[in-house]
């Protein structure tokens, strides 16, 4: 191998150290895309446990006091790219704060195969979100129902007492609850649906 040939290899201290940057550069991008997928239950999960950005928190028990101050609870049901019609069976429900109240919705399969899906929901205004807390819910769990097959699924909920205290949401008269059905995109084995099922029609 001639001289010349060897000197083409031999990389000046610029090359060496455009090398390094680019190679630190890629393992950067790497755990950056990396840390973008891990945050997305980690936000979610974040979200419940504060009730950041409107997310509704998960209780363990129903609190201990209930406030002679009312609140006003709306409903909103939206469906995405799923063959369902999905309704809530009362549009609102005056409560107590710090009563716990049962809400019921209804969700009806109109295709003719077996369709899973998933929930979402926050609540309006965002502030809310970390005193509105559910007991149990069907949200972020995969609901599969078979064709034209229609189910009721329960939220058993309460507003914290806490509420009535916090400067941000004192003063608020109503709270909305907000459910969206998306298609449960990694679903490996379908699950049956929680709550009664019904005959069509």
């Amino acid at each position: 191998m001639s001289q010349t040939t060897r000197a083409k290899r031999v990389l000046t201290p610029l090359q060496e150290r455009n090398r390094t940057v680019a190679a630190v550069a890629g393992v950067v991008f790497v755990s950056m895309i990396g840390a973008a997928y891990a945050a997305v239950p980690l936000y979610k999960a974040f979200c419940q446990a504060t009730g950041y950005d409107g997310a509704v928190r998960k209780a363990q028990v129903a609190p201990d006091q209930v406030l002679d101050k009312t609140l006003l609870i709306r409903f909103d049901v939206n469906v995405r790219d799923l063959p369902w019609d999905f309704v809530t069976e009362q549009n609102d429900q005056t409560i107590k704060i710090g009563e716990t109240k049962v809400a019921l919705f209804k969700v009806t399969n109109n295709s003719d195969k077996p369709v899973t899906g998933r929930a979402v929901f926050n609540v309006v205004p965002e502030q809310a979100g970390a005193y509105f807390e559910k007991l149990s819910c069907f949200c972020f769990t995969d609901q599969t129902l078979q064709p034209h097959q229609t189910v009721e699924m329960p939220v058993l909920y309460f507003v914290d007492p806490k509420f009535a205290t916090d400067f941000e949401t004192r003063n608020k008269k109503e709270v909305t609850l907000s459910y969206t059905f998306y298609p449960a995109t990694d679903v490996k084995q379908p699950a049956v649906a929680t709550g009664e099922a019904r005959k069509p029609g």
